[in-house]
């Protein structure tokens, strides 16, 4: 009977189901359920992540990051107009959360099989499904209607990336670590750019210095010497 009736499941879904080699495994223990759940966590783990970086990027536009410009989904706030919430950004975040309590869920009744049994069936395959379906429909709905429309900032960008201390590991190589670190010092007092500073002290030539303080080529990995 088992088999009749995988053969036929299998061939009314498309999918490769097979029986279980031991029958008294699979009723007992629900292996299978969590790990299924534990993998559903692990996209939720990493769409958080990402969600919250892009809010955190989208932050401001005067106190926070405004490298992002995020698409306007909804009227902002009723007390501060031309406001632009980071909606979708919320939205996986709080799913994500969802999925993650639902895994707990599923472990502890994954752990409740005794003997032969394990009665906690209903409350797995509630949690579970609920969980690929929510992260389905917001993951769908956060590349569709936020990434794909998300723009960057590029003059704010310039301005973090022209600004960053982070540029003195480029004139370290050129001048030395002793005249990369009190330029950068003098540029953190002053608030001018490293770049500034390294000109009017002569350093290196205009063109040296566009070359080695440009910030895209801090992006790019150099090849290994030798």
């Amino acid at each position: 009977f088992a088999a009749d009736t995988i053969a036929a499941l299998a061939d009314g879904t498309g999918l490769p189901l097979r029986e279980a080699p031991d029958h008294f495994a699979v009723q007992a223990g629900q292996d299978s359920i969590v790990e299924l759940s534990g993998h559903v966590r692990t996209a939720a783990v990493a769409l958080f992540k990402i969600a919250g970086d892009i809010r955190l990027l989208a932050s401001g536009p005067r106190t926070g990051l405004a490298e992002l410009r995020l698409p306007e989904l909804q009227p902002g706030s009723s007390i501060m107009p031309g406001k632009v919430n980071p909606v979708l950004c919320e939205v996986v975040t709080q799913v994500a959360v969802q999925v993650m309590g639902n895994d707990t869920a599923v472990a502890f009744a994954g752990s409740q099989g005794q003997f032969e049994l394990n009665a906690y069936l209903p409350l797995l395959a509630r949690n579970v499904l609920e969980s690929i379906s929510l992260l389905g429909r917001a993951a769908r709905s956060f590349a569709d209607r936020c990434v794909a429309f998300i723009e960057a900032d590029e003059d704010r960008c310039r301005t973090y990336a022209e600004a960053t201390p982070a540029l003195a590991t480029a004139l370290n190589t050129a001048i030395g670590y002793d005249a990369a670190t009190s330029i950068v010092r003098e540029a953190q007092a002053t608030g001018r750019r490293i770049i500034e500073v390294a000109r009017d002290r002569g350093v290196l030539d205009d063109e040296q210095l566009t070359r080695v303080l440009d910030p895209l080529a801090m992006t790019h990995a150099r090849p290994a010497d030798g």
